[in-house]
């Protein structure tokens, strides 16, 4: 299975016949690879609702069809935009779709969408994710802070693939990022996202990768690693 990394947190994969996409924000990303007409899913799943990471999901669930998987304030809130299929989880659930298992975990963040009017709708925690397909294991750790959970959640799900952040600012920088690895989650092959989108989240991922004890790849939007 390939999984696609497309700029900023979002990722792409299709298993069991299912295209699945992660955090589609591609309008606005100024390293996405993608455009919004081109993207085919049968699932969109979100880690949280910040602009970064919801992104398109209107327009290509509009367009597809495609089940949102998100949190059910996340969900509430797309409902209101005119997106009517969704499937609703929280932290610790887990559930078997046509595709593969997810399950949603912690993630130490913010989760609100800020409207062009100016407000802000709350949308719930802000979760990571674990994939379990085909036998292999992906942790897409969302937007997150270093917390010392993530040793239990990969000691519960032993991990193959980790897409972890590394911008600083917003979330964990290199120094967290790299300790997060090496050791809490210890995953066989770490690919670093949510870096250099931006000016404020500007950071060299070969620094990360010579502070890893493992396997780092660093892919470029549009390349893909396979499990």
């Amino acid at each position: 299975m390939d999984v696609r990394f497309h700029g900023q947190s979002c990722i792409s994969f299709e298993a069991n016949g299912k295209k699945v996409i992660v955090d589609p924000f591609i309008t606005g990303n100024p390293l996405s690879d993608l455009s919004v007409e081109q993207v085919e899913a049968d699932f969109i799943v979100l880690t949280h609702g910040h602009g970064d990471h919801l992104g398109d999901t209107v327009a290509i669930a509009k367009r597809t069809g495609a089940t949102v998987i998100a949190l059910p304030e996340t969900l509430d809130y797309l409902s209101t935009k005119g997106v009517e299929t969704g499937h609703p989880m929280n932290i610790g659930g887990n559930r078997q779709f046509d595709f593969g298992q997810v399950k949603f975990v912690q993630a130490f963040h913010s989760n609100s969408f800020t409207e062009e009017s100016g407000r802000i709708i709350y949308l719930g925690m802000p979760c990571g994710l674990i994939f379990t397909i085909d036998g292999k294991v992906i942790y897409h750790t969302g937007d997150t802070g270093l917390f010392s959970d993530m040793k239990l959640i990969a000691e519960r799900h032993p991990v193959d693939l980790c897409f972890i952040p590394i911008g600083d600012n917003f979330t964990m920088g290199i120094d967290d990022a790299s300790y997060a690895v090496n050791t809490f989650i210890k995953p066989s092959v770490t690919v670093p996202v949510h870096y250099n989108t931006f000016d404020l989240i500007k950071q060299d991922p070969e620094e990360f990768k010579s502070k890893v004890d493992g396997r780092v790849e660093i892919i470029k939007p549009g390349e893909a690693i396979t499990l």
